[in-house]
Formats: C-alpha cells, sequence, structure tokens
C-alpha cells in the first residue's frame, strides 16, 4: 500500500480552512447570515451532488452493501451515544453530540486523501462508504438532532421533507432501470460538488464569526473529540480485522475503511445544527479543533492501523 506521507494531508487541510476563513470574514465584515446557506445545502446542492455522484458510480449489490453497513453502523453509535448523552448533556448539547458521533468529514477532507492514498476502484468503495454514512447524517442523524427541540412527529416530519433520500431513490432507479441522464444534465450538475465542499466548509467559519468565549465547552469538545479520534478509529480497525478473519478482504477496501474512521468531525455537524437551531456554534469550535488536529493524527493512527491489518 502507498505509504502514509503527511504532506499529503497538508494540501486538503490548507484549502479547507482557507474555505473556513473566508466563511468568517463574510460573517464578520459582511454580515452574511448562515442560516440560508444551511437550508440551502441540505434542500438543493446535497441531494444534487449525491445524485450525481451516485448516477456516475454506477451502483451494484456489492456497493450497496457497503452503504447499507456504513449507515448502519453510523446508526447504532448515533443512537448509543444519545442514550448515553441524555444523562450528561442538556437536550440541544446530547442531540447534536448523537449526531456528530455517528458521522464525519469523509467527503470534504476525505476524499481528497482518498484520491491520493488509493486506486480508482479504492475510490469508487471508498465513496459508497461515504453515501452509507451520509444517508444517515439525512436520516437516523437528523432525526436525532431534531429531537433536541422537537417533538417526535415533528422530527418524522422534518425528515420527510429531506430531498436527500428521495435523490438517493432516484438515482437507484435511474441506474436501475438502465435510464440514461443526458450529458447536459450531467454537466450542469458538475459544478455542485465543489460548491458542496466550498459553502460546506464556509459555514464553519460563519458560525465561528459569531462565537463568543462563552461558547467554548471543554466538557462538550472533550466528548466530540474523543468518539471521533477515539472510538471511531476503534471500531475501523475492529471492522476490518473481523472482516479478515471471515474471508479475503482487498487493501483497497481496508483501507477504505480505516480511513472512514480517522477523518475529522464532520461540517454537515454545522449545517445540520445551523439548520434546526442546536447549539451550532459548540458544533463548529468542536469540528475546527478536530481538523486542526487532523494532519497531525491521521497519519499516525493510517500507519499503525495498517500494521496492525498487516497492510504494510
Amino acid at each position: 500500500m502507498t505509504p502514509i506521507d503527511p504532506g499529503t494531508l497538508m494540501g486538503p487541510l490548507w484549502t479547507l480552512l482557507a474555505y473556513i476563513g473566508l466563511g468568517w470574514l463574510a460573517a464578520r465584515r459582511l454580515a452574511v447570515d448562515p442560516r440560508p446557506v444551511a437550508t440551502l445545502l441540505i434542500y438543493l446542492v446535497a441531494p444534487l451532488t449525491f445524485f450525481r455522484g451516485l448516477v456516475q458510480g454506477g451502483p451494484t449489490p456489492g456497493y450497496l452493501l457497503l452503504t447499507a453497513t456504513l449507515f448502519a453502523l453510523a446508526s447504532l453509535v448515533a443512537v448509543v451515544v444519545h442514550r448515553l448523552g441524555r444523562s450528561a448533556f442538556a437536550p440541544q448539547e446530547s442531540a447534536l453530540l448523537a449526531f456528530s458521533s455517528g458521522t464525519g468529514n469523509t467527503g470534504y477532507f476525505g476524499l481528497p486523501v482518498a484520491l491520493v492514498l488509493l486506486p480508482p476502484q479504492g475510490v469508487t468503495l471508498y465513496l459508497f462508504c461515504v453515501l452509507g454514512v451520509t444517508l444517515y447524517e439525512f436520516t437516523v442523524g437528523f432525526y436525532l438532532s431534531a429531537r433536541g427541540q422537537f417533538s417526535v412527529r415533528q422530527s418524522l416530519a422534518k425528515i420527510a421533507r429531506l430531498p436527500l433520500v428521495y435523490a438517493f431513490l432516484a438515482a437507484l432507479l435511474v441506474s436501475g432501470l438502465g435510464l440514461g441522464v443526458p450529458d447536459a444534465v450531467m454537466q450542469g450538475l458538475a459544478a455542485f460538488p465543489a460548491t458542496y465542499t466550498l459553502l460546506g466548509m464556509m459555514i464553519i467559519g460563519m458560525t465561528l464569526g459569531r462565537v463568543s468565549v462563552r461558547e467554548f465547552d471543554l466538557r462538550f469538545i472533550g466528548a466530540c473529540v474523543a468518539i471521533r479520534y477515539g472510538l471511531w478509529p476503534l471500531l475501523s480497525l475492529a471492522a476490518v480485522l473481523g472482516l479478515q478473519a471471515l474471508f479475503p478482504l482487498s487493501g483497497e477496501l481496508a483501507l477504505a475503511l480505516l480511513l472512514i474512521g480517522v477523518v475529522p468531525m464532520a461540517a454537515n455537524v454545522v449545517v445540520v445544527a445551523m439548520e434546526l437551531g442546536i447549539a451550532p456554534e459548540k458544533g463548529a469550535l468542536a469540528v475546527l479543533i478536530t481538523t486542526l488536529a487532523a494532519p497531525l493524527l491521521i497519519p499516525l493512527y493510517l500507519t499503525l492501523m495498517m500494521r496492525l491489518a498487516g497492510l504494510s
């Protein structure tokens, strides 16, 4: 497998930090409100981005099994954390912690790293893993987040309004029936992945531009970091070792699963928190801290985990 070079991560990191800085400037100097941006991401940009990616990827039963497995794992982690967190945190904070526990920055940060470390087949495997995490974010994760402020009925109603699930089903229908999407449409949709990344990271900066010192909650941030950089690396390593014990596991799939476990917190934590009004400032601080730590921790984690999994 390709050696893990810390320099590989610096390009994606500085790009993402620059986007965060642009968002901070937009909020502080131009008084841009991040809430409409969050709504735009959830209801328009994200669904079109993942519709395009799924149609292009050509889903197969094997790929969709990866998606379903990651969806189930993310949902399980979030439900367990939600039950445990309710006794230690206020409702909004426990809801945000539960949402963040099931996801990571697999797209904005993880994908550029995957493109460097993995061959094309491995990148495809990684993308269908990411799709499972994304589906969790906009179904189970969104429900758990909404429960921090809304009733069960209101929370389910909010999920029913989310277009990403319908975009996922539409892409499966198009691929399953062998329907071709016109080239002009696919070319038009090509602008959305970059827009998704740019706005997703800028909204962190916009939220940080409104943060005061009292928003720094060491206990909440510590719990987020422990789950993201403590629990998830162990889960991904255990998954790889368990699969290797059952049948021969390709190195590409093993590395894709390990990478899912070591990326920083998801920018969508802030997007969803902003949309639902559940402590987005605390979420933004936690996301920023884990992103800054990523270039130091990811090479260390991946090198050690690859060695334990027999990949290096």
